[in-house]
């Protein structure tokens, strides 16, 4: 994915991820990290009375587990320029396995030999639901000059 350097990427370029699965553990973990422990991602009995009948994983665990799921060449890529936009569409549930389907669409020069791409991405379930989309960009350096 960013694997390759900004000139090589084109606007309108997509690809997929692979997937990862979503585990109890995750929630336990993420809740501790983070210190959010609202009941409805940790509390099974306070959940079950809820609109969506089963805890559901943070947001945030959600959009941190998908950041997992790019390849990143430390040559390549600069920084973590920015997230946009973010919207979380449907919940994601213990058990329920992500991967993101990713579009450029739009790619910014800058100084010193690098730039800025900015991809749409959709993180979706396995059933094909969307669980949050976001744009994101990312700092990414110019092929080197031979």
């Amino acid at each position: 994915m960013f694997t390759k350097y900004l000139d090589q990427f084109v606007i309108g370029e997509t690809w997929v991820s692979r997937g990862r699965t979503i585990t109890e553990s995750d929630l336990v973990m993420f809740a501790a990290f983070s210190g959010d422990w609202f009941p409805l991602h940790t509390d099974k009995e306070y959940a079950a009375n809820t609109a969506f009948k089963q805890r559901i994983a943070h947001g945030m665990l959600v959009l941190s587990a998908a950041s997992g799921l790019f390849q990143f060449d430390p040559d390549v890529v600069v920084a973590f320029y920015g997230m946009e936009n973010v919207r979380f569409v449907n919940p994601t549930f213990i058990g329920d396995t992500i991967h993101i389907e990713t579009k450029v669409i739009d790619i910014t020069e800058k100084e010193g030999g690098r730039g800025v791409i900015t991809i749409l991405q959709e993180i979706k379930k396995q059933n094909g639901d969307i669980a949050a989309v976001a744009t994101m960009k990312l700092m990414i350096n110019r092929s080197p000059q031979k």
